[in-house]
Formats: C-alpha cells, structure tokens, sequence
C-alpha cells in the first residue's frame, strides 16, 4: 500500500469512527427515553429515574426542579389513573461529542376519573432536552416539557367490557 492509499485508509476509519460513535449515542439516548416512558406507565420509579444524571432537571410547567422530585411528583400523578399509556412519535437528536440535544414528541393518554366519572385525558407535546455521556451512559441532563394539546372527554371503551379474553394491562412489572 502505498503513502496516498494508507492515508486515505486512515481518513475512512476515523470517519466510519465518528459515524458508528453517532449511531451508538443515538441509540443509548433512544434507550434512555424508553425507560422514562416505561417507567412512567408502569409505575416503576426507578426505571424512570435511570434515563437521568443525578443533577438532572426537568421543567414540565407544573413541575420545574430536580428529576428526582420530579419523578416522585410525575409518579404520584400516574398513580392516581387508572391507567396511562405514553407514546414517543418522532425524536430529532443531535450529538455533538459528549453532549446533544433533541427533541421529542410524545402523546399520552391517561385513564382518569372526574366528579365520580371515567375519562380520558391526553396530552400531547414534545420535550426539549439536553443529554450528556459523563461515563455511566447516555442520560437526559434537562428537560422541559412543552403540551402542544390536550383534551378530557368521556371514556369510551365498551369494547372491553364484551372482550372477557382480552389481557388488561396493570401496573408494575408484569403489568
């Protein structure tokens, strides 16, 4: 191989490096995000404590403090439903060594009961955060809730009540 060849061989591996270093901090911070909305739904607060950095904060507009207080307010919100269900729609993450920022939009559809009745409330809107890799994995740093919509209206889910085979989700683990 001569000189010319070797140093673009060189020039290839640094940029494959660079490429296969995006892709995986992509991933762990879509890893990250998962467990937040898994741990908000199935009512498992340590699951959602691990998507962040221990000085984390989060400003859901209700809500603006430290992750940790945070999840023990967004957990006692949930535990009040009967159910909910949070989805992640499109995730725009930028990398850019050690840090990135996204932003995240979601829906989410809480069971909830009001005056004595079932309704559902959702909820959708994005989240805009800043991640960090500080050596324990990707995690959210900050985070700040923007609600593009909501709506409340009544629960309408007769289906289920005529489906006696269908697998009703609940809370926890197994749930």
């Amino acid at each position: 191989m001569n000189a010319p060849e070797a140093i673009d061989l060189v020039a290839e591996l640094s940029k494959l490096r660079a490429e296969v270093t995006d892709l995986a901090a992509r991933r762990d911070i879509h890893k990250a995000l998962n467990a937040y909305m898994r741990g908000q739904d199935r009512l498992l607060p340590e699951v959602q404590r691990s998507a962040f950095h221990d000085d984390a904060w989060v400003d859901c507009g209700l809500f603006a403090g430290r992750a940790s207080d945070f999840i023990d307010f967004a957990q006692g919100f949930l535990a009040a439903c009967d159910a909910s269900q949070h989805l992640i729609g499109q995730v725009d993450i930028a990398p850019d060594g050690d840090k990135a920022t996204g932003e995240v939009y979601f829906i989410a559809h809480h069971r909830i009961t009001e005056d004595g009745e079932k309704k559902d409330l959702f909820v959708a809107g994005r989240y805009h955060d800043e991640y960090e890799n500080r050596g324990d994995g990707w995690k959210i740093a900050r985070r700040k809730e923007i609600v593009d919509w909501a709506r409340t209206d009544a629960a309408a889910d007769s289906f289920l009540k005529d489906q006696v085979g269908l697998h009703l989700a609940g809370r926890g683990e197994q749930g």
